[in-house]
């Protein structure tokens, strides 16, 4: 782990560049975006590797860019960092007024905020991920009270779905045989319509059962790339190619990886 020092002596350093580093000096808002987007990026891979001493760092870096701007913003008269940290102190406070203000019941933030919002989407960022945009605005419909009581209902929802995408597919099949191609026909975009419906269907069902759909899905990557790499390996050893071994025999080694993880 680093050296401990206070939030006030990162903040005494940025400054400090800022008047005496020619690079720190030069940057504005709108240079350090593609930088604050990658060290949000390297934060995530290492939360997602469990990764302590890396977290701490990255965690640093990102600490890096909101002081950076805060400075920045500072310098211009729009606001410093005391006014940064007011913003999140005020809306701390605001999102849990049973402990900090009169309320006595605890109110779900979204049922909160949805008393201001003036519509579904007001705050969203355009370049939100759009399994995440869909996880969000499903949260927010259910602020409102448009929401199943159970999962049940997400599980019905799914399976309706994939009926309507397997009965698309039977009707135009072969418009969709394109070997991953995408497809000129404009019958495709009915098919692309019935599947992000029942992609919408699973990110509630997720959100239904207590997960987020990004995290389930980046779960299932990681287990298919082990997996998939695991099975090239033993066909390697065996004198297969990948390329050429056909479906069957992938598919049996594929098993005997399955079978071999779970024991």
């Amino acid at each position: 782990m680093q050296d401990k020092a206070t939030l006030e002596d990162a903040l005494a350093i940025m400054r400090d560049l800022r008047a005496r580093d020619a690079w720190d000096r030069a940057q504005t808002h709108e240079s350090l975006r593609p930088y604050l987007n990658e060290e949000m990026h390297e934060l995530d891979d290492a939360l997602r590797e469990g990764d302590d001493a890396a977290t701490c760092g990255e965690l640093g870096d990102v600490l890096l860019q909101v002081l950076f701007h805060a400075v920045i913003a500072e310098e211009r008269g729009a606001f410093g960092p005391e006014q940064v940290a007011g913003s999140l102190v005020g809306k701390m406070k605001r999102r849990h007024p049973w402990l900090y203000g009169t309320d006595t019941e605890r109110t779900p933030w979204e049922q909160m905020k949805a008393k201001s919002r003036r519509s579904l989407a007001e705050g969203l960022p355009n370049g939100l991920p759009a399994l995440h945009r869909a996880h969000r605005l499903q949260e927010r419909a259910a602020g409102v009270g448009f929401d199943w009581p159970d999962v049940q209902g997400p599980m019905a929802k799914v399976a309706e779905e994939l009926d309507e995408v397997r009965a698309q597919v039977e009707k135009d099949g072969a418009v969709f045989d394109t070997h991953g191609v995408p497809s000129q026909d404009p019958r495709h975009a009915a098919l692309e319509e019935e599947l992000g419906d029942l992609l919408f269907a699973v990110v509630n069902l997720c959100r239904k059962a207590g997960t987020h759909p990004a995290l389930a899905l980046d779960r299932a990557n990681a287990k298919f790339q082990r997996r998939f790499e695991s099975m090239e390996r033993l066909a390697t050893e065996r004198g297969l190619d990948v390329r050429t071994a056909g479906l069957e025999a992938l598919d049996a080694i594929w098993d005997e990886v399955k079978a071999s993880e779970r024991a």
